[in-house]
């Protein structure tokens, strides 16, 4: 999703930009652009809400605060401003801002948007109960899902004919590198909650007691067929069959598994960031998991449950601009990373 915040500095786009707001969203927004020098914003200074204390302790100047906008914004003549404070903050603001928009000619945006385009992720921390409510976003279109579920269907009935002379010879690789069965067989969380059983070809020895489900906690039990399958992500190919009993789709977010589900919901519904309980964690099951996905392409493999956080954002990201243009590239990537091979995976 490009747009004029992401055109190539080289071009000699105006981008001074003044953010709105020192809380949270606004230092992790700053941290975006600052780690994408390329993308053409250059951060001139915060303004605050109110006069505080300690925030002068981070890496970007602090200008003033918002019932000091106008002076600033004749000081510093920002290009661009960046909103990241609620409608509450801006209330006796937002006039002077569309003077200065229309006037001045300084671009005006919405941190949340700036966020998502930079990142390709949700800005989780600004959801609340309320924009929920009221949103227009993660109601997706009925024929879209029907045909995402159609080229889905063909795409695993194609690749397991193609994939079988493959698949069979993988089988008895993996039966020939230690004991065990072939097949990984673990239950996950679906759409709408459903359970199914997932399945996967074996990648590592068989466990004598209940283990963790973080990868780092694993790595000594990989078999050296499963560090192969596992880096061509060859070990997926027997979810083919996950999609043909309707359990999955070709592209989606990679399913749960039921021992960490409940855990994963909890955290979610009490991320603290926006002050109150958020309960996005169950738009995740509006739509089909996966067998590669938006945070798959995008993320490297969590090892705890703050990274588990960081691919719900580039999960919920993927459901609320879903379109079959975004399955496209994600499966182009997913390819690349097939033919390529890549040790960070889920």
């Amino acid at each position: 999703m490009r747009n004029s915040l992401l055109e190539d500095p080289r071009k000699g786009p105006k981008n001074r930009v003044l953010i709105l707001g020192t809380g949270m969203f606004a230092i992790a927004l700053a941290n975006e652009i600052l780690a994408r020098p390329r993308c053409g914003l250059n951060i001139i200074g915060l303004v605050a809400e109110r006069e505080q204390t300690g925030v002068h302790t981070i890496k970007f100047p602090l200008l003033g605060e918002i019932n000091q906008l106008q002076r600033i914004i004749l000081e510093h003549k920002p290009d661009r401003i960046i909103v990241t404070l609620d409608d509450r903050a801006m209330a006796h603001h937002c006039h002077s801002l569309v003077e200065e928009k229309f006037f001045r000619q300084i671009q005006v945006d919405d941190g949340e948007e700036v966020y998502e385009n930079l990142t390709g992720k949700l800005a989780i921390d600004t959801l609340s109960q309320r924009s929920l409510m009221y949103s227009k976003d993660f109601q997706l279109p009925a024929h879209s899902l029907y045909l995402s579920r159609l080229l889905s269907v063909l795409f695993a009935l194609t690749g397991l004919v193609l994939m079988a002379p493959l698949m069979v010879l993988i089988a008895i690789v993996i039966k020939l590198d230690s004991p065990g069965p072939v097949l990984f067989i673990q239950k996950r969380v679906g759409m709408g909650n459903r359970t199914f059983n997932l399945l996967k070809f074996r990648t590592m020895l068989t466990a004598q007691e209940k283990t963790s489900e973080w990868a780092c906690d694993n790595d000594a039990r990989i078999t050296r067929s499963g560090r192969i399958l596992r880096k061509f992500r060859l070990d997926e190919l027997p979810q083919f069959i996950n999609v043909l009993r309707n359990d999955m789709n070709v592209v989606g977010p990679r399913p749960h598994p039921v021992s960490n589900y409940e855990l994963y919901a909890l955290v979610s519904r009490n991320t603290p960031e926006s002050g109150e309980q958020i309960p996005y964690y169950y738009l995740r099951c509006l739509v089909r998991p996966g067998i590669t996905g938006w945070a798959q392409v995008k993320y490297r493999y969590a090892n705890n449950l703050g990274e588990e956080i960081e691919k719900l954002r580039f999960d919920l990201y993927y459901i609320k601009h879903y379109s079959l243009w975004l399955d496209a590239r994600i499966l182009l990537e997913t390819i690349k990373v097939v033919v390529m091979g890549h040790e960070h995976r889920y």
